[in-house]
């Protein structure tokens, strides 16, 4: 497939066989977006785990520093409609909210926070919820007691990292409108979140490879304290 011109021009700034540093890739990753409107920045990881073991799953959440631009649509599963309101939840209720998801096919909305006494309702739509990543759950913090922590979290840009089946990891952290200290401090944060959560039963080098790129840009190829 035939790339445009400005691709070209933005591939020919990235060293394909260079390491960069996150303070170098975080101003390359803003000098390489292709795009006119305000485009995403996505970090990808490719890790040295067996996702099928138990215990080379890695999976967590983490808020960071500077939010990654995107707001999240929060719906509150809670029979403390009140305290979600204060919270600043987008959407609160219990079993009318299961009903309108189950029987109107409604998703407007990009998180599910819940009370633990609601899981039960909740989970009577754990099919549909599961395989669009939306069912709440303790290890993610979306199931808790303290739902103004958890909504505020999420507001203030708490993101969520898992491997995928073949050991991949995607996670935005930030726009390209954001400047390079911003984009480096995110990224900085991701790594270091990433390093704590490496398995105990991972032998050798945990990361493989760690790739920034914006919405339709080049990669970029990253280093740091511990690769």
């Amino acid at each position: 497939m035939k790339k445009g011109k400005k691709y070209t021009a933005a591939l020919e700034k990235v060293d394909a066989n260079k390491l960069y540093t996150i303070e170098e890739a975080a101003k390359l990753v803003k000098e390489t977006s292709t795009v006119k409107f305000d485009a995403t920045v996505d970090v990808s990881f490719k890790l040295n785990v067996d996702p099928k073991q138990a215990d080379q799953q890695v999976r967590g959440t983490l808020v960071l520093p500077h939010g990654n631009g995107k707001t999240k649509k929060v719906l509150a599963i809670t029979d403390k409609l009140e305290d979600a309101k204060a919270a600043g939840a987008d959407f609160y209720g219990g079993q009318e909210m299961i009903d309108k998801i189950q029987h109107e096919n409604w998703f407007g909305f990009d998180v599910i926070v819940a009370t633990p006494n609601m899981m039960g309702i909740i989970g009577k739509v754990a099919r549909i919820l599961g395989p669009k990543g939306l069912m709440p759950n303790p290890k993610t913090g979306t199931v808790t007691m303290d739902l103004a922590k958890a909504i505020a979290d999420i507001k203030a840009g708490k993101v969520e990292y898992r491997t995928d089946k073949e050991a991949n990891m995607h996670i935005s952290i930030a726009k390209v409108s954001f400047d390079e200290k911003k984009i480096a401090e995110n990224l900085s944060a991701l790594v270091e979140a990433i390093l704590k959560a490496r398995p105990a039963a991972v032998k050798g080098n945990y990361i493989k490879t760690a790739v920034i790129h914006t919405t339709m840009g080049p990669a970029i190829n990253f280093t740091f304290n511990g690769r």
